[in-house]
């Protein structure tokens, strides 16, 4: 950074208010439909206010305002939802959409008030600035709008200020800040120094520059790169390095490590640790699920359930500001060392802690997920210069479909409905209103049966929405904890159903489904998540999405972002291919039809020939529990005491998963085999390197059951790509597949076999997704298996 130029601290008017006008407990037994923006419906409220407004009346606004210190400056921006000038007039409009009653109001809540004074003291200093006037006594109005989401009634609160007042009510304000912003400005000068001067901490294995520049380059650029990298090539340093460096050249200003496993978030806190060793001045935070950070059994965040609820946010400013001036590396258990210290919730402390900090790191659902993600970030009209590294970008697809689509149960309705009897008289009507017009659909369903749509059922469903919101504001705390847990739950669900109806357009499809426990559904189904997540990525600069399983990456890319034209790398294995030994079954299928004891057989014979061809561990993948069981018989039947083996469990504990893991530490005279489910807990995210793990067998191709949603998917994408089998059954199929066999060969030392069980691998069209370094494969039989093995584990050395 130029020496004359000054270093920007940037903050949003509504995190500006928020931060320092926040104050009390938590108290999530209330549904806070008054100070909650209601998400989408609350956008597409604020559309239509607009829209009714006259001539004079400009909508989103976007206003700045710098306020000079010595060594640096503080930029409050954002948007002013409405601004009203008629003649010397002016009025600044706060829209707020909300569930709750508006008679419940009867004053505007303290932090809308202070946005929309924020803005009144912006555009008032614009005003005076471009009118060359000194009128400080220049009044201007202020207005906070309120609109109920479901009827649409709307409810004003109106204050004039003069220019003088606002300007003393804004000076306060950020003179509340100010210590805050100068935390950031030496930090950040620190920070980037330390970035410029960073070098990468070892020797680059083959390929990893190229793979580090090809990052540098898109982040630097504001572009999204898709990179497919063998495990073991280091993915984790060759994309967290170069994004570094892009931060420390200004290219970014708060980098986001996005994971879908615990495991991953463990690698990416080790690589910044690495870095710290390296001359790295960069803070970070893992942000760690409620659930596992909460003392409490099950989180209760209320005073009257939890000590620490009670004044939490009187005390979390003063422990927010604690750990950041001592601590860079602010893991779970840091944050509830010092939760512990200044008696606050740890899982609202650690969210806190991240407005504060270079990088986080944490799961898919804080950025992607509209009912968990980081408000404070992307909220509705939020942006900033963030960077987002993808760890094991695959799983992001299955997650997104998640994320936004939305069900809700007939039976949950009636079960609520008990719960209300006699004491909520419109809600119980209006339950027994949505019961009866899913008892309709239901009525026109066999199995499953898409729908056109349900406009007249979501009508319903949002004025039962309203009764709820009412009802458990005046109920409190009320009646027995199990049905409160019950109907808060049933809130929540028709909350999010109401939120992706919303977002309901052609990459949804809606079906009913009568299931197997006799439960009937209905489902806004997110067939192709790209536009959602698509709306997420662009909240910040540039993304990078990476995994050892990237293949087709046309696939990818437009299921995650629709950009057919964002970058996309190929890095190959740098590992000696001669280390790796791939061999197809020729005489075996996992195929429904064909799944008998002669199938059975022949799998066990398989397993038997790995197993007894060298001393090791190894893995043994199936398609399902039912098939694993039934070759596991066939290995007891066949029992010679030659290897031993440790089945999968249906339910295990984490305490279970670790010492099935040990069990391949363990030095043994044979060797030894896990039998696992393909696609579960130990296909992906374990690292089992050198003799832990020597060879892995996978029986069938992965393909998905059969099943409502991937017919629906199938047809859907027949209709658009003319791909319908691959996009629902043979993409994400094999995509299992390959995290399965990349278990073996980690690092440059590795030497394994990959055995895959099934006639369909020996296909064209299933062989075109494989990656390069499988382009020699050698076919065998029950028969021909051993000698191949015999010659490959000689040549290795034995």
């Amino acid at each position: 950074m130029e020496q004359n130029v000054k270093r920007r601290i940037k903050i949003s008017v509504r995190n500006l208010v928020e931060f320092v006008m926040k104050s009390g407990d938590i108290d999530n037994r209330r549904t806070a439909g008054a100070d909650r923006d209601a998400m989408q419906a609350g956008s597409r409220i604020h559309r239509k206010i607009q829209r009714r407004m006259g001539s004079d009346y400009r909508a989103e606004v976007p206003l700045k305002i710098i306020v000079e210190k010595e060594k640096y400056e503080i930029v409050v921006e954002g948007r002013a939802d409405g601004i009203i000038q008629r003649s010397e007039k002016i009025i600044i409009d706060e829209i707020k959409g909300i569930y709750m009653d508006l008679t419940w109001l009867q004053e505007p809540i303290k932090v809308h008030l202070a946005q929309a004074l924020c803005y009144a003291y912006m555009y008032g200093q614009k005003y005076l600035c471009e009118h060359k006037t000194e009128d400080y006594e220049k009044r201007i109005g202020v207005q906070v709008t309120y609109c109920n989401i479901e009827t649409e009634e709307i409810r004003r609160f109106s204050q004039e200020k003069s220019f003088s007042e606002l300007e003393l009510w804004f000076q306060e304000l950020i003179g509340e800040y100010v210590r805050w912003a100068e935390y950031l400005y030496f930090h950040e000068q620190k920070r980037d120094e330390t970035l410029r001067a960073l070098d990468f901490p070892y020797p680059y294995r083959a390929g990893q520059r190229d793979l580090a520049v090809s990052v540098y380059r898109a982040l630097s650029q504001g572009r999204n790169l898709f990179i497919q990298a063998p495990t073991g090539i280091g993915k984790t340093l060759s994309t967290v390095y170069p994004a570094l460096k892009a931060m420390g050249e200004g290219h970014g200003e708060k980098l986001f490590y996005l994971t879908a496993k615990t495991i991953t978030r463990s690698v990416a806190e080790e690589c910044f640790r690495l870095l710290r060793k390296h001359g790295l001045f960069f803070s970070i935070v893992t942000i760690t699920a409620k659930e596992k950070l909460c003392p409490l059994e099950k989180p209760e965040c209320n005073p009257e359930a939890c000590r620490l609820a009670k004044g939490h946010f009187d005390r979390v400013n003063e422990a927010v500001f604690d750990i950041i001036s001592q601590e860079g590396d602010i893991s779970r258990e840091t944050v509830l060392q010092y939760a512990d210290r200044y008696q606050v919730c740890p899982f609202e402390f650690c969210l806190d802690i991240s407005n504060w900090v270079d990088g986080i790191i944490c799961d898919y659902n804080y950025v992607f997920d509209p009912d968990v993600k980081l408000k404070r970030y992307f909220s509705e009209g939020s942006f900033g210069e963030y960077l987002f590294l993808v760890d094991e970008a695959h799983n992001l697809v299955g997650r997104a479909r998640e994320m936004y689509s939305a069900a809700v149960v007939k039976e949950d309705f009636l079960a609520a409905k008990r719960i209300l009897k006699g004491r909520a008289g419109k809600a119980e009507r209006l339950l027994e209103r949505c019961n009866r017009k899913l008892l309709e659909m239901k009525r026109e369903c066999q199995t499953y049966q898409a729908v056109e749509e349900v406009n007249l059922f979501a009508v319903n469903l949002m004025e039962l929405f309203g009764e709820l919101e009412i009802f458990m504001e005046e109920h409190t705390g009320e009646g027995d904890r199990k049905d409160q847990d019950v109907l808060l739950d049933f809130y929540f669900q028709v909350r999010h159903f109401l939120n992706m109806y919303e977002n309901l357009d052609d990459h949804y499809r809606i079906y009913t489904e009568l299931r197997e426990d006799g439960t009937f559904l209905l489902r806004l189904f997110c067939v192709d998540p790209s536009k959602c997540l698509s709306d997420c990525l662009e909240k910040g600069k540039a993304s990078v999405l990476f995994s050892a399983t990237l293949l087709p990456i046309l696939y990818y890319k437009k299921l995650l972002s629709g950009n057919m034209e964002d970058y996309a790398v190929y890095a190959p294995s740098p590992f000696p291919k001669e280390n790796r030994l791939l061999l197809i079954g020729s005489d075996v299928s996992s195929r429904y039809s064909r799944r008998n004891q002669a199938e059975y057989e022949k799998t066990a014979d398989y397993i038997r020939a790995v197993a007894e061809s060298h001393k090791g561990n190894y893995m043994v993948f199936f398609p399902s529990y039912r098939y694993m069981e039934a070759v596991e018989k066939e290995l007891d039947r066949g029992f010679d005491g030659s290897f031993t083996w440790q089945m999968q469990g249906s339910r295990m504990t984490e305490d279970e998963r670790e010492a099935f893991l040990e069990d391949f530490d363990t030095r043994r005279e044979r060797s030894f085999v896990g039998l696992c489910v393909l696609g579960g807990i130990f296909s992906e995210g374990i690292d089992l390197r050198a003799d832990r793990l020597e060879g892995v067998i996978v029986v069938g191709t992965g393909l998905p059951m059969v099943c409502a949603e991937q017919e629906i998917l199938k047809d859907y994408f027949q209709e658009r790509e003319g791909k319908g089998y691959d996009y629902a059954y043979q993409y994400p199929g094999m995509n299992k597949v390959l995290q399965a066999a990349g278990r073996v060969i980690r690092t440059d030392t590795d030497k394994g076999i990959i055995l895959l069980l099934d006639d369909r691998f020996l296909r064209p069209e299933v062989q075109e997704m494989f990656p390069w370094e499988w382009s020699e494969y050698g076919m065998v039989t029950r028969r021909t298996i051993g000698g191949w093995l015999e010659r490959f584990w000689q040549e290795k050395g034995e």
